[in-house]
C-alpha cells in the first residue's frame, strides 16, 4: 500500500501497523498526536482492525472444516487462496483426496492447475479432484510419522492440526460407560476463574457446564463438563465429562465417535490444567 496524505504528513500500513513520515520523507517512530484523528489515520486503523478480525475468522473457519472433516470443493480453496489471510490459514495443512488417502501438505491452489502439494515422498505434485478433506488428526492413522515429516519440512500450520492434542478411546473401556472422570476434581478458588478459563479457551458455558459441540458424520454431539453454576466467588471444581446427542440425550462411550471423544477430552484436560495446584500441594 502506498503513502496517503494526512495533514502535513503521510501515512501507510507496514506489517499491520500504521506508520508515518514527514514532508521530508523521514519515517517517524510514532504517528504524531495532531494527526491521530485525521480521517486517513482513522481509516487505516479501522482497516487494520478489520484485517485482524478477518484473519481470525479465516483460521476459525478452516479449523471448523478440520474438526468436522468436511469435504471442501477444490474450486473454493483455489478461489480463496488469493487472499493472504485464507492462504495463511490453509497453507501446510494435511489434505486427503476423494479416496480417503492422505494426499500431502497443501502449498498452493490454482483454479486451473488444481492443488499444489508436497506428498509423503517429499515430491511436489498437483492434484485436481473435485473435493478434498482436511482431516482431524485423530483420524490420521500415521499421525506420528506425519508429525516427524512435518518437522523435516519445517511445516508451520496456523490451524493446529498435526500437533493438536488427541485422545483415543481406550480399547478396554466398557462401551456402556456414560462418563469419564480423568479430569474431574480440578479445584478452582472461585467459580468465575473456571468460567473465565472456559471462555478464554473458546468454549461456551451453559447451565453450569462447559460445552463443546462437534458435528461428526453429519451428527451433532456435544461434550459437556460441569464447572459450577452458583455464586461466582465460591469455590468450584471440574466434574465428570459426558456426551449428549443433538436432542440432549446422554450417550455411552460406544456411541461417541473418535472426533467427539478426542475434542471432549481435550476440553476437559484444558480446563483441568488451570486448577489451583497450590491447594492440591497443601492437601498432599
Amino acid at each position: 500500500m502506498g503513502w496517503v496524505p494526512a495533514g502535513d504528513y503521510e501515512v501507510a500500513l507496514d506489517d499491520g501497523k500504521v506508520v508515518c513520515r514527514n514532508a521530508a520523507g523521514r519515517r517517524l517512530k510514532t504517528v504524531p498526536p495532531k494527526v491521530a484523528d485525521d480521517p486517513a489515520v482513522v481509516g487505516l486503523r479501522q482497516l487494520v482492525e478489520w484485517l485482524d478480525r478477518h484473519e481470525r475468522q479465516c483460521v476459525a473457519d478452516v479449523e471448523r472444516w478440520m474438526v468436522r472433516s468436511l469435504p471442501v470443493p477444490v474450486a473454493a480453496v483455489a478461489q480463496v487462496w488469493q487472499d493472504t489471510a485464507w492462504q495463511s490459514a490453509l497453507r501446510d495443512l494435511v489434505v486427503m483426496g476423494e479416496n480417503g488417502d492422505v494426499a500431502g501438505f497443501l502449498r498452493d491452489a490454482d483454479p486451473v492447475r488444481g492443488l499444489g502439494l508436497v506428498d509423503l515422498d517429499g515430491d511436489t505434485v498437483r492434484i485436481s479432484p473435485e473435493l478434498v478433506r482436511i482431516p482431524h488428526p485423530v483420524l490420521l492413522e500415521d499421525l506420528e510419522e506425519l508429525r516427524e515429516f512435518a518437522v523435516e519440512l519445517t511445516v508451520n500450520q496456523r490451524v493446529q492440526q498435526l500437533f493438536r492434542e488427541v485422545w483415543h478411546r481406550p480399547a478396554g473401556l466398557d462401551a456402556e460407560t456414560a462418563s469419564v472422570d480423568d479430569y474431574a476434581g480440578g479445584t478452582f478458588k472461585e467459580l468465575r476463574f473456571l468460567h473465565g478459563r472456559a471462555t478464554q479457551l473458546g468454549y461456551r458455558a451453559r447451565g453450569g457446564q462447559a460445552v463443546c459441540p462437534v458435528v461428526e458424520d453429519g451428527r451433532t454431539v456435544e461434550a459437556r463438563i460441569w464447572i459450577g453454576d452458583y455464586e461466582s466467588y465460591e469455590q468450584t471444581e471440574t466434574g465428570s465429562l459426558t456426551w449428549t446427542d443433538g436432542a440432549g440425550r446422554a450417550l455411552t462411550a460406544g456411541q461417541v465417535g473418535p472426533v467427539a471423544w478426542s475434542e471432549g477430552m481435550r476440553m476437559a484436560a484444558a480446563l483441568y490444567a488451570g486448577r489451583d495446584i497450590e491447594d492440591e500441594e497443601q492437601a498432599a
